[in-house]
């Protein structure tokens, strides 16, 4: 077996192209047991996800989870998917059309596609396209505010495999995090202020929750910064927002097997909340660029049948930044940055264009 996949054809004299990828977790092709199976299997494989020694791991994971969880999450994902498909999927590709759309309005001539992690399109196959397609300066965006080596890590692990396999690399950077990032905290609080106009500010008692997914606290003693980047995020937007200290709370949910996760956890933290007398709660998911199935029926749906059951009378999630005009700007401000260095304007610029294509071809005469 060749070490390295062919090489698509390539002409001297071609520009240089500049790609950027926004890449999100990942999402089954459907909501059925037998595509959740295979979605869950390739997540699950990742030894970032899940860091249990590979053989008992394996035992676990084939005998017993994807036997038994495929069809139950097969049922959640039911209660979420759209005509399009999933939510995360559409709008992930949403994200990509508008963030290339404003670039191009900022005079950038940059392609910008999107991948998922686990799923499909997969990273590789991205990656695959754009070379094939002339673009040898790659900025991939993974889409994790939190940086984390379950998350952000594991992308930056399958572009490394897919460079392994590249003979003629292209020039490729990263983008780690974002949790403090200016513009990302301005869009989060817009996102809230626009949602206590249309509801009403919180009264004395009421309570924002900022719910982050969770990891196993063995993250966080082994150095993972991911719990000190949510709590930075969660402090910058109470600031913003002119919370007191009792008037918001950082919580982490989807909590997976019987080790202990990052605390509070935000299931017990709302029916705690509802067992005390504490009216209304509004939910906002900062570690999420996009909604899916953590957001839209963990935290929209379970998470007020939780609080409701428990006494609360007024609940409300505070969708995710989505496509929102002041995210996709601070997502083209960070592209902008990380883009820095690279030249993405000279083709508005026929001059400049013509000079650059003149000495490509003086570069393939002599070689």
């Amino acid at each position: 077996m060749p070490r390295f996949q062919p090489e698509p054809p390539y002409r001297h004299g071609t520009p240089a192209g500049t790609a950027i990828i926004l890449a999100n977790l990942g999402t089954p092709e459907a909501p059925t047991a037998p595509a959740l199976r295979r979605y869950l299997k390739q997540f699950l494989s990742d030894p970032r996800v899940v860091e249990i020694p590979k053989a008992l791991w394996w035992l676990i994971l084939n005998g017993i989870i994807l036997n038994i969880r495929p069809k139950k999450s097969a049922a959640k994902y039911a209660t979420v998917w759209t005509d399009e498909g999933s939510p995360l999927r559409v709008h992930t590709e949403r994200q990509a059309k508008l963030l290339k759309g404003l670039l191009g309005e900022r005079g950038h001539r940059v392609d910008v596609a999107w991948a998922m992690r686990y799923g499909q399109p997969s990273v590789g196959a991205v990656l695959d396209r754009l070379k094939a397609a002339g673009y040898r300066r790659i900025l991939i965006v993974p889409m994790y505010p939190q940086y984390a080596a379950s998350t952000t890590a594991t992308v930056v692990d399958e572009a490394a495999r897919w460079l392994l396999q590249t003979r003629n690399q292209p020039e490729m950077r990263f983008l780690r995090n974002y949790h403090d990032d200016a513009g990302y905290l301005a869009a989060l609080e817009a996102s809230v202020r626009r949602h206590w106009q249309q509801v009403g500010p919180l009264a004395d008692g009421d309570r924002l929750l900022m719910s982050f997914h969770g990891l196993p606290k063995r993250s966080l003693d082994l150095g993972d910064p991911y719990f000190c980047e949510c709590h930075k995020t969660g402090r910058l937007l109470a600031e913003r927002l002119g919370l007191r200290d009792d008037q918001y709370q950082i919580c982490f949910q989807s909590r997976f097997g019987k080790a202990e996760w990052l605390q509070p956890y935000t299931a017990p933290t709302l029916h705690a909340w509802g067992q005390a007398g504490v009216r209304r709660v509004d939910v906002i998911c900062p570690g999420f660029s996009a909604d899916c199935l953590e957001t839209l029926e963990e935290i929209a749906q379970e998470g007020r049948e939780d609080f409701l059951a428990a006494g609360g009378k007024a609940y409300h999630y505070i969708p995710a930044l989505n496509e929102e005009p002041d995210w996709i700007a601070a997502l083209a401000d960070l592209a902008e940055r990380h883009l820095a260095g690279w030249e993405t304007r000279a083709a508005d610029d026929p001059q400049a264009l013509a000079k650059s294509l003149s000495e490509a071809r003086k570069y393939g005469a002599a070689s």
